[in-house]
């Protein structure tokens, strides 16, 4: 595995996320090197971004998709930016491990 969006910590994982509102459908659509050279998992869902509905969009898809309870994944920074910084409560090694198999399409 090359450089991936997210790093591990004692209690789970931090994830850069590029969030995308007001899509076709709510889906990860894989991980993208962004001009600076970060990486960021792209991530699209149907919700505008008003009132907090795109950030509570993007909770549940990520929640649901990693099998994890909505309350295990938090905003660290980005609440109003497109570019989010996520915390993920959990076994890192699990974690990284559905995140990788997210990011490449075989959800």
């Amino acid at each position: 595995m090359g450089k991936e969006p997210w790093s591990v910590r004692a209690d789970g994982l931090v994830l850069s996320i590029r969030l995308t509102p007001k899509s076709a459908r709510d889906e990860i659509a894989g991980i993208e090197t962004l001009s600076d050279g970060r990486m960021v998992l792209k991530v699209r869902v149907r919700a505008v971004p008003q009132d907090g509905e795109a950030n509570a969009a993007l909770l549940r898809l990520l929640a649901k998709a990693l099998h994890i309870s909505l309350s295990a994944v938090q905003i660290e920074a980005g609440a109003s930016s497109r570019l989010k910084t996520l915390h993920l409560q959990g076994n890192a090694e699990i974690l990284a491990a559905d995140l990788a198999r997210l990011a490449r399409g075989k959800a």
